[in-house]
């Protein structure tokens, strides 16, 4: 066998040794301590008990006075229900003290007392519910009152200041045999520290390797998982601004196409004919009236310039050179201008023209023409 693990397990058995002589100590000194830790929550349950009678009683007393006064249901059931307490908590002492004849004897003791009382009490509230105010005056009028509740207290006071002594005591005996138990366990840890540490020190490197190798492999897992995350979240980011931005361009578009035909069924409305022109004059969209009067196709016409399809005179009827254009760039209206067009079949058609300049700002874009078919009787009038 290898010397290593030789000097290995003799180290192990004196360990083991060491552990169970700590054991069977341990537990001697255990049972002692539990044994004692019986007896301080016995002393204790008793104090306790002490001090739930005296509230009950006290309890038990004040709601009975209450109620002579108020002679309200509720204080004569709160003073039966105190005067219960008061008889379970003294038979709950007589069986924590059976065993311990002083305490038992100032038990009995006190059971008298507090018996004479909870009669008295009784007797009180029987008389006051039965409306026998006379005998409630009498009652009260004999009752010793205060000295009657002191011998009780004193009592009480007696048995507790004994219990007291006897926790004292107790305590002092569980301390004891806790410092022991721990002084035990103690021993035996440092001892089995020091041989565990000799047999740690023979494969020290060993386990300093493995963990070398093991804080290595976590540190990069935790590395690439913060890559991960951190790739993750900005895919996660990218996608959530490209969503928004496709539902903000779909919602524009939407937004455009419905202003447009909107736009486009306001225009088709009107009666008289409507152009919008460019800059350039050029004619860039009509409504329906214009197809209907002249009978070309809105493509015939798009992209036209505005004087090949009217031609605007002044009042002697010499030619205007372009007076749209000028009313265009000056940016100013052009109203009830005298013009023609031509139909598909080449007819003159008298019309009254309108130019209202379209504006981006301060600046011009465009323009809409209004044309107004001049019928022979309007005609006429204008003549005359």
């Amino acid at each position: 066998m290898d010397k290593t693990i030789r000097r290995i397990l003799v180290f192990f058995l004196l360990v083991i040794g060491v552990f169970v002589v700590v054991a069977v100590d341990s537990v001697r000194n255990i049972n002692r301590a539990v044994a004692g830790s019986d007896w301080v929550n016995h002393t204790h349950s008793v104090i306790l008990e002490t001090e739930a009678l005296r509230s009950a009683l006290y309890l038990g007393d004040g709601a009975a006075h209450t109620f002579v006064v108020t002679g309200d249901v509720a204080d004569r059931r709160a003073g039966v229900e105190a005067l219960s307490d008061v008889s379970e908590h003294l038979e709950i002492m007589a069986a924590l003290t059976r065993n311990e004849p002083p305490q038992r004897d100032q038990v009995a003791r006190i059971d008298s007392l507090v018996g004479a009382r909870v009669a008295f009490i009784r007797g009180v509230l029987a008389a006051r519910q039965a409306g026998n105010m006379g005998a409630v005056r009498t009652m009260l009028s004999d009752d010793a009152g205060q000295p009657a509740l002191k011998e009780i207290e004193r009592a009480i006071g007696r048995l507790k200041d004994d219990e007291l002594a006897l926790l004292t005591e107790r305590d002092t005996a569980s301390f004891v045999q806790a410092q022991m138990t721990r002084w035990t366990v103690w021993t035996g840890v440092v001892l089995d520290f020091l041989l565990l540490a000799g047999a740690g020190w023979l494969i020290r490197d060993d386990i300093t390797a493995r963990r070398a190798a093991a804080a290595a492999l976590q540190e990069a897992n935790s590395q690439l998982e913060a890559k991960v995350r951190e790739r993750t979240a900005e895919l996660a980011s990218a996608n959530e601004m490209l969503t928004a931005e496709n539902m903000e361009r779909h919602w524009a578009n939407q937004g455009l196409e419905h202003q447009l035909h909107y736009n486009q069924l306001i225009i088709n409305s009107i009666n008289d004919l409507v152009m919008v022109l460019t800059k350039a004059t050029n004619i860039s969209r009509v409504n329906l009236a214009v197809v209907r009067v002249t009978g070309f196709e809105p493509h015939e016409l798009i992209n036209r310039p505005f004087s090949s399809f009217a031609r605007l005179a002044q009042e002697g009827g010499a030619p205007v050179l372009d007076p749209i254009a000028q009313a265009m760039n000056e940016g100013r209206d052009l109203r009830d201008q005298a013009a023609t067009i031509a139909d598909r079949v080449g007819r003159r058609i008298p019309v009254s023209v309108a130019l209202f300049p379209l504006r981006d700002r301060d600046k011009v874009v465009g323009g809409v023409v209004v044309i107004q078919v001049i019928r022979p009787e309007e005609k006429l009038e204008h003549q005359i």
